[in-house]
């Protein structure tokens, strides 16, 4: 008898929560919301207004909160949102100090708890804190993958869409590089349905929604007072749903280079195929020279702050 899917969802906030209700709506499996034991009734009472909200909207799902590792035992999916968030006038990688401890405890106990699943890494500063979730999990580079390409490139997308007066539909992004203020919006692989996007939007234009793009999460802090969490959620949930559908779908990741676009043992936002195996490739893209020159910046930016971490 086929056996449903497990979810694990490792912290049970504002992301976490968003990450539960679309796990549920789209019946992707059982759901598990963990928090640690001081918000563990915070977590349960998540799950039970979840579960409530499933005999309204009729999905078919176990929702349970929990502040117990051995809940998340044999995960097919764990998706970690543990950390603290940004608060206003702080960057990704101001919070590496305080959100490396918690990443190294999660990976342990993934690794005791969950060794098979498939790891998605929402946390901050998070090129490097999926970096050092595999590295102290010791699990296959191809099962674990950071999210912020997709939400990256959904942003870069929005705006196009608003700038060229279409459906956002129609908008084909791609953003490469880091999670942060050097991130690499690639304008010669973006285009509405196939048409590049220089046709539809003037260059200064262009301009100024790649700076509006890279600082993106900047703009939401500051407006909200602490990270956004709709579109991250959203943004892994497709790569969840990549991987335990087989989909075989082309998605922008942090994910495990070994050489690819010239940089070894590091993870960094690249365009990857997500199916049943995990990421089972990395696409290297021809990049101008001036794309090359700005992924450099940004994996320099990347590499500087594992560095920092090495040392905590």
């Amino acid at each position: 008898m086929a056996k449903r899917k497990k979810i694990s969802l490792i912290g049970a906030g504002n992301i976490g929560g968003e990450l539960a209700n679309l796990a549920a709506q789209r019946e992707l499996g059982d759901i598990v919301l963990f928090d640690i034991p001081s918000k563990a009734d915070f977590a349960k009472g998540k799950a039970l207004d979840l579960a409530q909200n499933g005999a309204i909207l009729g999905y078919d799902v176990k929702i349970t909160g929990s502040g117990d590792w051995k809940d998340c035992a044999d995960s097919d999916v764990l998706i970690i949102t543990a950390g603290i968030p940004r608060k206003p006038g702080e960057s990704r990688d101001d919070l590496v100090g305080k959100n490396l401890p918690i990443i190294r405890d999660v990976a342990n106990n993934a690794k005791a708890h969950c060794p098979n699943a498939f790891v998605i890494v929402i946390s901050n500063p998070l090129d490097v804190m999926v970096y050092e979730f595999q590295k102290v999990s010791g699990f296959d580079p191809k099962k674990v993958v950071g999210m912020a390409g997709v939400l990256d490139s959904a942003r870069f997308a929005c705006f196009l869409a608003e700038a060229a007066g279409s459906s956002v539909k129609d908008v084909r992004p791609m953003v490469l590089g880091g999670h942060g203020d050097d991130m690499v919006p690639l304008l010669s692989f973006t285009t509405l349905n196939g048409v590049p996007i220089a046709n539809f939007v003037p260059q200064d234009k262009l301009d100024a929604i790649i700076k509006r793009t890279r600082g993106g999460g900047g703009e939401i802090v500051k407006l909200m007072g602490t990270s956004a969490y709709y579109a991250p959620a959203s943004a892994s949930i497709v790569m969840a749903e990549a991987y335990l559908k087989d989909q075989k779908r082309l998605l922008a990741g942090a994910a495990h280079l070994t050489g690819q676009y010239g940089y070894q043992d590091m993870f960094l936002g690249v365009p990857v195929v997500i199916g049943g195996e995990g990421v089972e490739k990395i696409v290297e893209l021809p990049l101008t020279d001036a794309e090359k020159a700005m992924l450099a910046t940004s994996a320099a930016s990347v590499q500087g702050v594992i560095d920092v971490a090495k040392k905590l």
